[in-house]
């Protein structure tokens, strides 16, 4: 891998850098694989790959390097969503949630540059149980892949957006905790994705760390006094990184927050943020930088013009067969079905009337002619009922139903049935008389043989 010679000389200043050691490890050709297991559906260590060596990731609980890369899209866990496969530098955003926030406290959290749903599945996975996490993309395409994977994920707490920074600005000191992991120049993933080195300049440095300020600037008058702001790139540019920590500190009233490092992790503290250099630590280039609001109100008050349609007596009569009730508010949007956490209902409608809504507590179902049809995302959520039929699945008829084909089953049971792979839910069958439906969704099917 040959870098630029303009990328080396631009960041020759940045504190930790090393020339030689940080080029000996971009021309190496090692990959770093890592996975953060999901908490609410696998006791954390149990996944093991075949033939797979597994270490600890020291500044997360639940995340883990692996030896090799495995075929993750050849593993019904994956698509169980029992766990993410994420960078592992990214993960040390638990340790500035854990060291900066009271994560036991009802919080709303906003994640502004979410897709594709690392760092939000991680957030939800800290959060206590009645907290909210707004999970947003800007850009269309890309909020539905971070639908799908906070889908899988198991989340109810989440609301799924789709708004520029500048649309949060009118919801005034509602959030406790905003992450911004912006959108950068991407220098910190050459070794990931080569092909990012031929659209790497200095012009698209200059570009991105203008567009991280209006970002920062758009979303401030959301977050509440005391609140944390913590702030991410992947790059290694002090443009996007330090610069941006020292805008922040001039142009609003900010405490910058300092965490606690173990000097064995191998990070790099720098000018009020933390550097990851892969040839100092197990991990890709990265940055974060936290911050506490000085300035604005400690609370806001939510306030809604209509509530959305509940269901009726009768219509609970029907769900109550498929959903645990307890704790839950079943509201309708035409035929369709949603549980949201009554805890956070009224803030729930709240944000359906300020923002625009991709997803929304769990999709139960649609309802049609007084029965349910359940939805996917009521399968791979922990809230439907104990009575609710299964079918285990062992691994090679698992692949096939998560590449959406028929597979043969003997089992004495008829009607809707619950595919799972090792006691974990992959979907949705309808077992008739002569044969079982697969009612995997075709978007998320696997669309290659082994």
């Amino acid at each position: 891998m040959q870098l630029p010679a303009s990328f080396l000389s631009s960041i020759e200043n940045a504190n930790g850098f090393a020339k030689d050691a940080f080029e000996k490890v971009h021309s190496s050709g090692e990959q770093i694989t890592s996975i953060r297991i999901n908490p609410f559906k696998q006791e954390t260590g149990v996944i093991n790959f075949p033939n797979n060596h597994r270490k600890r990731i020291p500044w997360t609980q639940c995340g883990y390097y692996l030896e090799s890369r495995p075929s993750f899209t050849f593993d019904p866990l994956f698509h169980a969503g029992c766990y993410y496969v994420q960078e592992a530098s990214s993960m040390f955003l638990e340790q500035a949630l854990k060291q900066k926030v009271d994560l036991s406290k009802h919080l709303k959290v906003l994640d502004l540059c979410a897709a594709p749903g690392g760092k939000s599945t991680h957030i939800q996975t800290l959060l206590s149980e009645n907290s909210l996490l707004v999970s947003n993309e800007v850009i269309r395409s890309r909020a539905n892949i971070l639908k799908d994977n906070i889908i899988k994920w198991g989340c109810e707490n989440v609301v799924v957006t789709n708004n520029d920074p500048r649309d949060f600005a009118k919801l005034k000191n509602y959030f406790d905790v905003i992450v911004v992991d912006a959108p950068c120049s991407g220098s910190g993933l050459f070794r990931r994705d080569p092909e990012a080195i031929e659209e790497w300049s200095e012009n698209n440095v200059q570009l991105c760390s203008q567009r991280q300020q209006r970002i920062i600037a758009d979303v401030w008058p959301a977050l509440k006094r005391d609140g944390i702001l913590v702030y991410s790139t992947c790059s290694y540019s002090k443009e996007e990184d330090e610069d941006i920590v020292k805008w922040l500190l001039s142009e609003f009233q900010v405490v910058n927050r300092t965490l606690q490092v173990d000097p064995s992790w191998g990070i790099v503290e720098s000018e009020g943020g933390y550097r990851f250099w892969p040839d100092k630590l197990r991990g890709e280039g990265f940055f974060l930088a936290c911050f506490q609001k000085k300035e604005g109100e400690t609370e806001t008050t939510v306030r809604t013009r209509k509530k959305p349609e509940l269901l009726s007596k009768k219509e609970i009569e029907v769900v109550e067969k498929w959903v645990k009730l307890q704790g839950k508010n079943f509201i309708r949007y035409q035929n369709t079905v949603y549980a949201w956490p009554e805890v956070n209902f009224s803030d729930f409608c709240f944000l359906l009337e300020q923002l625009r809504i991709v997803y929304s507590g769990v999709l139960v179902g649609e309802l049609m002619r007084e029965k349910l049809v359940p939805g996917h995302s009521l399968a791979m959520s922990n809230i439907f009922a104990d009575s609710v039929s299964r079918v285990p699945l062992s691994g090679e008829d698992a692949i096939k139903y998560l590449q959406r084909k028929d597979i043969q089953l003997n089992t004495p049971g008829k009607g809707w049935s619950l595919a799972e792979y090792d006691g974990h839910p992959l979907g949705w069958l309808n077992i008739l008389p002569n044969r079982a439906n697969n009612y995997y969704p075709k978007e998320l099917r696997i669309l290659k043989d082994i």
